[in-house]
């Protein structure tokens, strides 16, 4: 917080001239000498006693006329050089050398000095300091424990240091072998401290905090700290959630600068980081991320990148994230330097304008003594008024100067350098000034002449002030010459100009009040009358803001013609081209303005920001604000739920809300049937007329509460194993219907005469099959061929128990010769459908009454070529025993296979059927001809149509898709086809057949501008 309020409280000055005339004055003997003006000024200094260079050189440079002197002062006392030489000080052109400084006679604050006959200025203050990094404590280190799998932090605790700005390393062992950095071990540059999120037994050893100035070119190292890993309990590694341990926290930036913000976290498995801005998409383009996601780095902070930013640490057992702020304060810039010349006599008052926290006190300098504070208030200046004046503004927190020359001078009038235009126009009707602007001081006398005569002031003609002449609702009468007398205390000038009436510029035909619609064009009218011997410009205005027609090519253009129309043709409306518009009718003598309202209408704006009232197991209450509706009432909203399993990010639905329908005066509304236990996010759509607009900022992340699970298993299946095993499988639920955290499963199963069930519980939610041993289940001579047994499984979470799944009877052969099937597929039938694809069908196993048929898992399929491959590397399919056919793919074409299908269970395979065979067809790409019409626009593709082949030994296309590759297919039964003929480009055109077993072969046509190649 003390850093915030540092940064947000320096201070920016600015100067206010009040009463001036053109810095461009009398021609004076010194007209160029001006003063002293810095241009390197001393800064901050760190300096290590015992350092090698032994001096310190602190630059002072100032821009003058004549050339400046210089002088130095230490905390307000002035270095006396030249008066009393010291053996440590010594000038070498502005610069002040010290040479062996010692740190109680040269330590504190130091200014420059420069002066010439013009006056004198003062640098910013610059302070030497003496840097130092003291050693760690000569305690030692007490031994970490720590078990396997487990976070661990080892403590730096650095020594004091100055400057504060060090970096930390540790060693590992022996010096110099410093520890890696990755996503496991991370050293934080704010306190130093160590951090391991998952310890292993390869981390034992002995650590050490390094710490670095890298400024004074130190380093200390501390004690050493023994890392002791212990073995897990149970053999085994816990799993623990992501647990953050580096924060970072609420920052304040200056402008322009650069920060970093760190997060890391404990945990097994090693969490993943994850950087995120509060209510935005993406993070600022100007971010980079560092040390394996531990390090956000900000460069070149602007005001866009203020707001919160998040770190999301996440693994397998659970996440953890922060949220802090970042701010902005505008970067101070140094005032520039003000050169102002004023006439003797005058008023004049000089400010210095400053702003800061707290308010800053202002005090004056001139000629580098104190001379006053607040606004300097001249009544009457005089020569001994000029020099160079000082503002320095100051407050707790920091200190800025700007600067200024102030040169009392006075010369009689003269028009040498601004006369009175020769050649005047002025429209009729209309306001007409003549501008006399001689150079003189101090402010002369004015009088005007048209012709002979003298003028005074009346109704129409006054002369001004600043002594230019002003004619109002001018005639051709008041054409003429003019000439302008100035006269002081020094001497008289005088000037002359013919003044010519031309016609009035006036808008004739104004633009209208419209309305467009997001996408059209409209043309706003605009035709002006004007005087013939001048030229014309319409310059047209958007709220007041000059409409660039260069820039601007894509929505803007102007309508121009002969007869003084200047109409502005609007392309693709916008809702931001919404506005007043201008018309400005320009001659160099005059102008007229018209303007007109222009209403953009179109779809809605996105709604305001999402917030979430109330949360429930099934149910979120939201609320909203209403968006921009674009001149259309919005009608209806439509919100869209994204939970933590979406496929991809962009992956949003339809919520189902109450009320159903939400209509466009609402701004709350409940979202119902929600995962529970999920994390959800939110966005709202707004309806109008014109259709759906654009979504709004995605809401914060929620979770929502925990309930029992209502999903249970499915295929619950399962068999007999060798020696008392009972093997159950089942297809685990979807993450999405865990409902709470620990869910799992329970098993429960009994012989099919039993009363009791046995019971086991199964704490991973992805296992899929449980075995179980008991000699008890093997069957006895009491049953026939099989053992029944039945089983079911049901799913439990932390809140409760969810449904069992459907009783499955599972059976148990009697003896283990009969474990794998006995009998094979019968009637194995094989049909090609294109050159790399078939078709196969079998008979299933026989049932024979005695629920043997039970026993089969599925059906393997091997397929490979008769003459070709070898047997043991035939390609195979699995599929369940509940399918008795399957598609073969990626055969070759034109060959010979054979096809063997076994039955299979979870004690092996069962014997083969008899072999099947049969043929691969052979592929025919079409051939292509072209043609081009003589317009050259369309290109006729045509080629021979594939013949139905009655042995099937040719694949029969289904229809063709022809187009160009990477664009849009086409799909016809003919065997001919017009397309578009490209101008410009290389493109080509591919025709395929598509078959029953999917696209055959490609032939392409290459065309290369107007020019065809096959």
């Amino acid at each position: 917080r003390r850093r915030r309020i540092q940064l947000s409280c320096l201070v920016s000055l600015e100067f206010l001239e009040v009463s001036s005339v053109s810095w461009k004055q009398c021609m004076l003997h010194d007209a160029t000498g001006y003063g002293p003006i810095f241009e390197e000024e001393p800064i901050d200094v760190v300096y290590t006693e015992g350092s090698p260079d032994g001096r310190i050189s602190m630059n002072c440079r100032a821009r003058a006329n004549p050339p400046a002197s210089y002088r130095w002062r230490r905390d307000n006392w002035e270095i006396k050089l030249m008066e009393q030489p010291d053996e440590h000080y010594s000038l070498v052109g502005g610069n002040l050398v010290i040479t062996n400084p010692k740190q109680k006679k040269h330590a504190g604050t130091y200014i420059c000095v420069a002066r010439n006959i013009y006056g004198t200025v003062i640098s910013k203050e610059a302070r030497v300091k003496f840097g130092f990094l003291h050693e760690f404590s000569d305690e030692e280190r007490e031994p970490v424990y720590v078990k396997e799998g487990q976070g661990a932090v080892l403590l730096c605790a650095p020594p004091k240091a100055w400057p504060e700005a060090v970096s930390y390393r540790w060693i590992y062992n022996e010096f110099p072998v410093f520890l890696p950095t990755d996503r496991r071990r991370f050293v934080s540059q704010r306190t130093g401290n160590l951090y391991i999120s998952k310890v292993e037994a390869q981390d034992a050893g002995n650590y050490s905090c390094y710490v670095s100035s890298p400024i004074i070119g130190q380093s200390v190292f501390s004690k050493f700290i023994p890392l002791i890993p212990l073995p897990p309990e149970d053999g085994e590694e816990r799993k623990y959630p992501a647990d953050i341990r580096v924060k970072f926290p609420d920052t304040t930036a200056l402008l322009a600068s650069n920060i970093t913000l760190e997060c890391f976290a404990l945990g097994n498995p090693i969490p993943h980081i994850v950087w995120r801005k509060v209510d935005h998409t993406d993070l600022p383009p100007n971010h980079e991320i560092s040390e394996s996601g531990a390090v956000l780095h900000l460069y070149n902070v602007q005001y866009e990148d203020v707001g919160g930013y998040e770190c999301e640490a996440i693994n397998t057992k659970g996440k953890d994230w922060h949220k802090a702020w970042l701010y902005v304060d505008p970067h101070v810039e140094r005032p520039g330097i003000f050169f102002l010349i004023l006439n003797s006599m005058m008023k004049h008052t000089m400010r210095c304008v400053a702003s800061g926290k707290p308010f800053p006190f202002i005090r004056w300098y001139k000629d580098g003594y104190m001379y006053g504070k607040g606004e300097l208030k001249f009544s009457s200046l005089t020569f001994d008024d000029s020099g160079m004046y000082q503002c320095i503004a100051e407050n707790y927190w920091g200190i800025k100067y700007a600067n200024a020359e102030l040169r009392v001078i006075a010369c009689a009038p003269t028009f040498e350098f601004n006369p009175v235009k020769k050649q005047l126009l002025g429209a009729k009707d209309g306001r007409v000034v003549i501008e006399c602007k001689p150079r003189a001081a101090p402010r002369p006398r004015f009088t005007w002449t048209k012709g002979k005569e003298l003028l005074f002031n009346n109704s129409r003609i006054s002369i001004m002030f600043d002594g230019s002449l002003e004619i109002l609702n001018a005639t051709k009468n008041d054409e003429g010459t003019y000439t302008c007398f100035a006269e002081n205390d020094r001497g008289k000038a005088n000037s002359s100009g013919y003044l010519t009436i031309t016609e009035a510029t006036s808008i004739t035909v104004a633009p209208e009040d419209s309305e467009v619609k997001v996408g059209d064009e409209i043309i706003l009218s605009c035709t002006a009358s004007y005087d013939p011997m001048l030229d014309i410009t319409f310059i047209w205005a958007i709220d007041f803001r000059v409409i660039d027609f260069d820039s601007e090519w894509q929505h803007y253009e102007r309508v121009m013609s002969e007869d003084g129309t200047g109409d502005l043709r609007i392309k693709n409306a916008q809702i931001w081209h919404e506005g007043r518009y201008t018309c400005t009718a320009q001659t160099v003598v005059d102008s007229d303005t018209a303007y007109a309202d222009l209403k953009v209408v179109g779809v809605p704006g996105p709604p305001g920001v999402i917030r979430v009232e109330e949360i429930g197991d099934t149910w979120v209450k939201l609320l909203w604000s209403k968006g921009a509706d674009h001149n259309s009432p919005i009608l209806s909203y439509t919100i869209q739920t994204r939970h933590y399993w979406a496929l991809y990010e962009d992956d949003w639905r339809d919520a189902t809300t109450s009320p159903t329908t939400l209509d466009g005066s609402m701004e709350r509304a409940e979202v119902t049937d929600l995962y529970p236990w999920m994390e959800y996010q939110f966005r709202i759509i707004a309806t109008n007329e014109y259709g759906s607009g654009e979504a709004s900022i995605p809401s914060l992340k929620i979770k929502t509460w925990d309930a029992p699970p209502v999903v249970a298993p499915t295929d619950v299946a399962g068999y007999g194993g060798r020696n008392g095993e009972i093997v159950i499988t089942w297809t685990p639920v979807q993450p999405w219907y865990f409902y709470g955290k620990k869910f799992g499963y329970i098993v429960a199963f009994k012989p099919h005469d039993a009363y009791d069930w046995w019971y086991e519980t199964i704490s991973d939610p992805e296992t899929r099959r449980y075995v179980h041993k008991d000699t008890y289940f093997i069957p006895t001579e009491e049953d026939f061929q099989v053992r029944e047994f039945q089983v079911k499984v049901k799913s439990f979470n932390v809140k409760g128990d969810g449904p069992y799944s459907l009783t499955k009877v599972i059976y148990y052969p009697r003896d283990g010769e009969d474990f794998v099937p006995t009998e094979s597929p019968t009637d194995v039938y094989a049909r090609p459908v294109s050159s790399t694809e078939a078709l196969v069908w079998w008979l299933p196993v026989v049932d024979t009454g005695t629920g043997l048929q039970q026993y089969i898992e599925g059906y393997q399929v091997k397929y490979w070529r008769k003459y070709d491959d070898p047997e043991p590397g035939a390609n195979r399919i699995f599929v369940p025993a509940t399918v008795n056919q399957t598609r073969l793919e990626n055969m070759l074409p034109d060959s010979h296979y054979l096809i063997e299908v076994r039955a299979f269970n979870g004690a092996g395979l069962g014997p083969p059927g008899e072999h099947c065979e049969m043929f691969t067809k052979r592929p025919q790409p079409p051939r292509m001809w072209r043609y081009i019409t003589w317009t050259g626009k369309w290109l006729y593709v045509w080629w021979d149509h594939i013949q139905y082949d009655w042995f099937g030994n040719v694949s029969f296309p289904l229809y063709y898709k022809v187009g160009y590759i990477y664009g849009k297919v086409y799909i016809t039964g003919w065997h001919f086809m017009d397309f578009p003929m490209p101008q410009v480009g290389d493109y080509e055109l591919m025709v395929r057949g598509r078959y029953e077993g999917g696209d055959g072969p490609v032939r392409k046509i290459r065309i290369m501008g107007t020019t065809i190649i096959i």
